[in-house]
């Protein structure tokens, strides 16, 4: 046994002991429960496994949103962000949103130095740049974060303002761009004729341009740098003139996927990045920031994701600190949440091995998420990490996925490694979902339901515990509704408005296995949510969980 530090010793449970095999917590990422209507991929799937999993008699719904998830109000849906971060933390933490809120309401946020020095680059005559996912979304940023920032720097003194928008259309409506970018359009234009020379320089669709994540396409970020600090993308008279020429020449493009754009006039674009210019992404939310600030960052000759030509000299810095290990940026405006003590901690220093797989699309939820925000292991001797790389392509035309491949993987490290914990997210649910299109929806949950018969399957043949649940709703709810909850028609009339975004909606939460002397019950704790599920996962590995801890979602039989 290791030399535990006092802070994270682990008592043993009175009641339950370790099982043979291992405890797999499974995520099926974006997989709620809603209403078994025509608009709910989840109904609409053949899924027999799960179908027979969900009847279960441990089982119950967690809270995967809103307060429950750290967030500002309970009409905020989760992410799989805050979602992992409150499976491996045990304890609900003040996320980023609700952080970012509070430092603009109290206005700690402009009394900050990283502020100070943003607005001095301004002062001092260069271009103040805000870039970000431009949307009330909440879910990597919101626009009344940006509008705060700008208000404050042209209080301040700044005379020259460009943004730098990613349209939306996955966190909210799939083509809702326009709602956004016309008010500030005329935000600017009002400026402009009180003497600010404030405009739009360029943009692009979340998935299409500078907002990859964990490295699984950098063609998306060198696009993004592209138009954004080279002006190097197709011109237009403005960002509404580009959406608008956009959707005509592709009927039915959704905003996540519009082309890369720049702003320009008779004298060419209007807004490139240059040397002295201060630049502020605003997004609070990491995983899709982590690469545009690494390329915003990284010293010349230190950087081959891709050739960034040159790179103007500028005053950086991100809404929120996105890599604590990495310290990516060095400039930020809010601090992140502090998340110590998380269940892998616990673990690592007890000296239990450990074992994350998913595919490059969530392998870091099972990993720096789930880790408080921490991208490196606590333990390299205990704990493996094992990344399947996705494809790079619209998961529409690939609904399964990796789902197979990360099944094989995770049984075959389970047996090399014979870990005490394992954790696994299925991607499927969630990526396919955003895509707004129901029927590869439907086959994304067909084919996690094969994938995750073989695991839980296999976790039970090996005498191991499976706790089946997840991260927050999504493709079980496909299209949008009214006030009334009625679903919207299409504006052509062939069937619903698509919906793309997260749900407020409960996911299911499973607990099979042990062997033949389990003999344990759903505990019903008051408001259970996904923070519940660390303690859950100490208590079937023997432990009793720290006294912070959210209780455990079962109990023993008496």
């Amino acid at each position: 046994m290791p030399d535990v530090p006092a802070a994270f010793a682990l008592a043993p449970h009175p009641a339950f002991a370790r099982p043979r095999g291992p405890v797999a917590l499974i995520v099926m990422d974006g997989v709620g429960v809603g209403p078994a209507d025509e608009g709910n991929a989840w109904h609409l799937a053949r899924t027999p496994y799960l179908d027979r999993l969900m009847t279960a008699p441990v089982r119950g719904e967690l809270a995967a949103h809103g307060k429950a998830v750290g967030m500002p109000s309970d009409a905020d849906m989760g992410n799989s962000e805050v979602g992992h971060n409150a499976l491996g933390a045990g304890r609900v933490f003040d996320q980023g949103a609700k952080l970012v809120a509070n430092a603009i309401a109290d206005g700690s946020v402009f009394e900050g130095t990283a502020w100070r020095e943003i607005v001095g680059a301004c002062a001092d005559g260069g271009t103040l740049h805000l870039m970000g996912l431009w949307s009330d979304g909440n879910v990597h940023s919101h626009v009344d974060h940006a509008y705060a920032l700008l208000d404050d720097a042209v209080n301040h003194g700044a005379r020259r303002v460009r943004f730098h928008l990613l349209l939306d259309g996955r966190d909210v409506g799939e083509t809702t761009a326009l709602d956004y970018v016309a008010p500030l359009e005329a935000k600017l234009e009002a400026l402009r004729a009180g003497g600010v020379d404030a405009r739009v320089a360029s943009g692009g669709g979340r998935m299409i341009t500078t907002m990859d994540r964990y490295e699984a396409d950098w063609d998306i970020v060198a696009r993004g740098w592209a138009a954004h600090v080279h002006g190097d993308a197709r011109r237009f008279p403005s960002a509404t003139t580009a959406i608008d020429t956009f959707r005509k020449e592709s009927p039915g493009i959704i905003d996540q996927y519009l082309p890369p754009f720049v702003v320009a006039d008779d004298d060419g674009p209007v807004g490139p990045i240059r040397d002295g210019d201060a630049v502020v992404f605003f997004n609070f939310r990491g995983d899709r920031a982590i690469e545009i600030t690494r390329a915003f960052e990284a010293a010349p000759g230190a950087f081959e994701a891709f050739d960034r030509g040159r790179v103007p000299e500028v005053t950086f810095a991100g809404m929120m600190q996105y890599d604590g290990d990495l310290q990516l940026p060095k400039r930020f405006l809010v601090s992140p949440p502090a998340i110590d003590r998380t269940l892998g901690e616990y673990l690592a220093k007890n000296g239990l091995r450990q074992l994350a797989v998913s595919e490059t699309q969530k392998f870091g939820h099972v990993t720096y998420f789930f880790n408080g925000n921490n991208s490196e292991p606590f333990d390299r001797e205990t704990e493996r990490y094992v990344e399947v790389p996705s494809d790079r392509v619209d998961f529409a035309q690939r609904p399964w996925m990796k789902a197979a491949e990360i099944t094989d993987a995770t049984l075959a490290a389970i047996d090399e490694q014979g870990p005490a914990f394992v954790r696994v997210n299925y991607p499927n649910g969630d990526m396919v979902g955003h895509t707004g299109q129901l029927f590869p929806a439907i086959v994304s949950m067909e084919a996690l339901d094969l994938a995750l018969g073989r695991l839980v399957d296999g976790v039970l043949a090996r005498g191991g515990i499976a706790i089946v649940t997840a991260d927050h709703g999504n493709c079980e709810e496909m299209f949008s509704r009214d006030k009334k909850g009625a679903f919207v028609p299409r504006e052509d009339g062939n069937g619903y408005k698509p919906l793309t975004s997260h749900t407020l909606n409960p996911v299911p939460c499973v607990i099979v296995g042990g062997g033949a002397g389990a003999s344990f019950v759903w505990s019903a704790p008051e408001s259970p949510g996904l923070a519940n599920v660390a303690a859950t996962v100490l208590t079937l590995l023997g432990f009793a969980a720290p006294r912070d801890f959210r209780p455990s979602l079962v109990r023993q039989l008496l």
